[in-house]
């Protein structure tokens, strides 16, 4: 168990340099990108990423979660899965190339033609990476993972940076994705040290996809009313406001998606094998749930608190429409990354056909979310519809994974209270710090250069005096987490291997 526990240290800690890393390199990008390129250059590839996001869950077809689930994948299995990817995949985009047209027409710019046809290469050449990926994620063995990232997100930033200050537009975008894509490829399959040993095998095909079938149907489901929100502003508000909707969901995802990636490839692999121990289950369970209330709630709350400031201090007063956007939407990421985590929970422990009923119920609140509030032609209100019916799904599933896993569901929610009223009184201390410096601030004048700084100083006090209110809140409260998470980043378990 000792070494088992070092495993998931050392998984944990590689999965978060990959994401940190990333995520800065991603970050810096994307700072550039959004001062150099227009709104509406972002609306062109937010359209495409539509139809993108099903090309790839076609692609999958629930298969890399199934290698993940299932206790001793085969070499016939990983190698039935990569030619059945790389074969759907490889179809797909070619319907895709002969539907540009009509995504054209669909959003009404004739510029997606070409644009689409660049930019669907991505999801092909991340499907050759998919086998190579979960390979490395079973064995708990993710360093590559982390470099392969960081190496495609540098090189892939940097191409973007260069096409767009030499006015390639909206293309700088689409060649930044095929390149971060194609080089985090290549490297995981020239370091990765496995190849193909068979064709397809009718029986691997069978089980695999009898564990995939859920994850691909409530994945299917799950895009379709995620994306459906950007279909809806691009087709009937107009690209612009899209290019507005995509940069808020951009920002905010990379706290929500970070950590959900973070999670779910660091305790996956755990959970699939002390499935057949119901105590160990429960008891990493309630690990696993403080740990990660631990981190999410205060990561995304303290990115809401800090919205505004944050903003201005990246891109001056050029997205103000997409702070208030960004806000609600990190919000919303708290209960996204709870769903995924409890959905794994499930999925640990063979109810996957279960995922699809929970995707049902988010999609009908986010369909009557959107029937309500689409004719107000308010962007805004849409995505209060989101973040609503991310919270319907939570109440929903937190009640299925407290039973499924027999932890109970009060135990379940009492895990995240602390956490979460930690968070809410770091909040309230950043607002507070926040209206101070407006009333003290003095010499800045109204010109953007004095606006600007005030927003520095204004997110550097927030986020010094936020977090160390969260930190002395739970080192008064003496909570464990704060402890192992200093063992995590540390390696402290090394101690523990003898």
């Amino acid at each position: 168990m000792t070494s088992l526990k070092l495993k998931t240290a050392r998984t944990l800690k590689w999965n978060t340099v990959d994401r940190l890393a990333s995520q800065v390199l991603y970050g810096v990008v994307g700072v550039v990108l959004a001062n150099v390129l227009s709104q509406e250059d972002f609306g062109l590839v937010g359209a495409l990423l539509v139809f993108q996001s099903f090309a790839i869950i076609f692609a999958d077809s629930g298969f890399g979660a199934a290698l993940l689930q299932k206790k001793t994948p085969t070499e016939e299995d990983y190698s039935t899965v990569f030619w059945f990817n790389l074969v759907v995949s490889v179809a797909i985009y070619w319907i895709l190339w002969f539907g540009s047209p009509l995504i054209a027409d669909i959003f009404h710019d004739e510029r997606l033609i070409p644009l689409s046809k660049g930019m669907f290469l991505t999801f092909v050449l991340n499907a050759l990476a998919i086998v190579q990926t979960n390979r490395l994620m079973k064995r708990m063995d993710v360093k590559m993972i982390a470099l392969s990232n960081v190496v495609a997100q540098s090189v892939g930033g940097a191409l973007g940076i260069c096409l767009a200050l030499m006015g390639y537009g909206a293309w700088a975008l689409v060649w930044q994705s095929v390149a971060l894509a194609g080089i985090k490829t290549a490297l995981l399959w020239v370091t990765g040290g496995w190849w193909p040993t068979c064709w397809i095998k009718r029986d691997s095909l069978r089980a695999i996809w009898r564990i995939g079938l859920s994850v691909f149907s409530s994945s299917m489901l799950n895009t379709l009313f995620l994306t459906i929100y950007s279909f809806v502003i691009g087709a009937f508000y107009s690209l612009r406001s899209l290019g507005v909707y995509s940069q808020a969901d951009k920002w905010s995802k990379m706290g929500s998606a970070s950590l959900s990636q973070v999670l779910t490839a660091s305790f996956v692999p755990l959970l699939s094998r002390v499935q057949d121990s119901a105590d160990d289950f429960r008891r990493y369970v309630r690990k696993i749930n403080r740990f990660t209330a631990f981190i999410l709630f205060p990561a995304m709350i303290g990115l809401a608190a800090v919205g505004a400031p944050l903003f201005h201090t990246l891109f001056g007063n050029k997205w103000d429409a997409a702070i208030i956007l960004f806000q609600i939407l990190t919000i919303r990421g708290v209960f996204v990354v709870l769903v995924s985590l409890y959905g794994n929970y499930m999925l640990a422990k063979g109810y996957g056909r279960r995922l699809f009923m929970i995707e049902v119920v988010k999609d009908v609140a986010i369909a009557v979310a959107i029937l309500c509030t689409v004719f107000y032609r308010s962007v805004d209100l849409l995505v209060w519809g989101q973040l609503w019916a991310s919270v319907l799904t939570w109440i929903v599933i937190v009640c299925m994974a407290g039973r499924a896993t027999g932890y109970g569901i009060r135990a379940m929610v009492m895990d995240l209270v602390p956490f979460a009223v930690a968070a809410c009184a770091m909040w309230a201390v950043c607002a507070g710090l926040s209206w101070l410096v407006e009333v003290g601030w003095s010499g800045a004048g109204g010109s953007s250069s004095g606006v600007r700084l005030q927003s520095i100083v204004q997110l550097c006090v927030e986020v010094l005096g936020g977090g160390v209110v969260y930190l002395l809140v739970m080192k008064l409260g003496r909570f464990p987490e704060l402890d192992e998470a200093a063992g995590y980043l540390f390696g402290r378990f090394r101690k523990t291997r003898r």
